[in-house]
């Protein structure tokens, strides 16, 4: 099977983008494995499909590079919209995506040359039920902040909340930030408190408008960004009252900026979306 693709990436998450608008064309856990293998496929943290939908305008088709489907990817949104956008799929400026997580609102920017450059998109309300997150927790009452959560010889403190997918929000003042997460995420990530695991955010807050987040995903391992990630760090730091509303998540391959205004409102995420190159791939 050839598939024409684009390599895209949104704050260095970066997706192996193509469309199936015919939805004739579905890939095996293994096929994405090798597109998303960095040595013998195109290297993605994930593989994104542009399907036709019957409640929006189209249909995030989202997989890990792992192979395992996902309910939402933020990062991974925005470019859907460039990619839908840059290729004359819409002309629309305002899109409706329907993803596994529902239906999102994605506000597209262009350029000069009618080129999109950036979006923002409406992540819908956090959620803070344990069951729907899902967390496996006796008792527990949302919203769940700060459990203390052993690993090995480490006890992290640790706050909970979907937004479409699951996280794990750590508050994290230590200096080995960017080693943490190959230290202790795939541990976090697969612990069985998790059903059906989980994203694991580590969060240094800098000041009241800003924070640095690492990141180890679920299905992909530790990577350059994750939108969803970014909002549920904003959202647990907005919480515990360590940033103001509007707070920018600086990660390894960018900055997202995230506005929640209130616990009646959707969280909004904003940041880049870039094409690098398209190309064909035999699987």
């Amino acid at each position: 099977m050839k598939i024409e693709f684009q390599k895209m990436h949104g704050a260095k998450n970066d997706f192996v983008v193509f469309q199936n608008m015919e939805n004739d064309t579905f890939l095996s856990p293994s096929q994405v494995a090798v597109i998303c293998d960095r040595r013998v496929g195109v290297g993605a943290d994930g593989v994104i499909v542009v399907r036709p939908s019957e409640v929006a305008d189209f249909f995030m088709d989202y997989i890990n590079s792992d192979g395992s489907l996902a309910e939402m990817c933020g990062n991974g949104i925005r470019c859907l919209g460039k990619y839908v956008y840059d290729n004359g799929l819409t002309k629309k400026n305002s899109l409706k995506i329907e993803t596994r997580a529902g239906v999102k609102t994605v506000e597209l920017l262009t350029n000069e040359r009618d080129q999109v450059t950036r979006a923002s998109v409406d992540m819908g309300q956090p959620i803070f039920d344990p069951i729907r997150i899902p967390v496996k927790l006796d008792n527990a009452a949302a919203p769940i902040l700060d459990y203390p959560l052993k690993i090995s010889n480490e006890t992290f403190l640790c706050s909970f909340v979907s937004m479409g997918n699951p996280h794990c929000v750590i508050i994290y003042e230590r200096d080995d930030l960017d080693d943490v997460p190959k230290r202790c995420g795939n541990i976090i990530e697969n612990h069985p408190m998790f059903p059906a695991k989980t994203n694991v955010e580590f969060v240094k807050v800098l000041d009241r408008s800003r924070a640095l987040m690492r990141v180890w995903e679920r299905g992909s391992g530790e990577t350059l960004a994750c939108g969803t990630g970014a909002c549920a760090s904003a959202v647990v730091t907005i919480m515990k009252g360590l940033t103001d509303n509007e707070v920018s998540i600086e990660l390894l391959g960018g900055t997202l900026d995230i506005n929640w205004k209130s616990s009646n409102d959707p969280v909004v995420m904003s940041g880049t979306a870039a094409m690098v190159y398209c190309g064909y791939i035999t699987i």
